[in-house]
């Protein structure tokens, strides 16, 4: 079987929208709800693993423990951190690190030891693709947007990389779908108001098209982790 990760409840809400369900008729788990569907006569689950690194692991492993999920795929939004890509672009990663577990004063920020590489030469269409960056904390702040941009990660979220390397550990393959929903703005300069109007503006749109045009494709790919 294969599990559908969803993080925000926004997302979730719209992932719902598009199944015609609402929350009473999905089941409770301890990190948020779940619902089986089939596409092209596959069995999915779609569960919502909530924000952060604590909640996405402790829920992936849940649910590889509890439905013994041979693939995993993680769809939702995140911010555009590169400005050569922009709002709405649907983003596959070919690295996913976590860049909070260093001291960064004294060590590089993205070590290898919290880095997942994939192989994405089996995909077979045409994908924009390069490095996510996971940190318990949303990217809202200026000074950490210019971080991220120094040190070349494309795409950031808050779960991405921690459930990568969950799906890792268990030898459970891998593939994040991400859509671009805002950029960071400098709030010196203007409120953080409009990244999140942004954010709620756009995820909706992410998601019908992520469940539209690049679900079904992934899951018929196998994409392999490089050492």
């Amino acid at each position: 079987m294969t599990g559908i990760s969803i993080a925000a409840k926004r997302e979730w809400n719209a992932v719902l929208d598009k199944f015609q369900m609402n929350i009473a008729s999905c089941t409770k788990y301890p990190f948020g709800e779940y619902f089986t569907t089939d596409i092209n006569g596959e069995s999915i689950i779609f569960y919502r693993c909530g924000v952060r690194k604590m909640n996405s692991s402790a829920a992936t492993q849940y649910m590889i423990d509890h439905f013994d999920l041979e693939k995993i795929i993680v769809a939702g939004s995140c911010a555009g951190i590169d400005d050569k890509y922009k709002t709405l672009d649907i983003f596959i990663p070919n690295k996913a690190v976590q860049y909070d577990c260093t001291v960064k004063e004294q060590e590089p920020l993205i070590k290898d030891s919290f880095t997942v590489n994939f192989n994405l030469d089996s995909l077979g269409f045409d994908v924009l693709t390069g490095t996510i960056g996971t940190a318990d904390k949303a990217v809202v702040m200026w000074k950490d947007y210019l971080e991220l941009k120094e040190n070349n990660i494309a795409v950031a979220d808050t779960e991405s990389a921690a459930i990568a390397y969950i799906c890792k550990a268990n030898n459970v393959e891998c593939t994040i779908i991400k859509g671009i929903s805002d950029f960071p703005i400098n709030e010196q300069e203007t409120s953080n108001k409009e990244q999140m109007n942004a954010f709620s503006t756009n995820v909706p749109i992410i998601m019908n098209k992520i469940i539209d045009d690049y679900l079904p494709l992934a899951l018929q790919l196998s994409v392999k982790y490089n050492d």
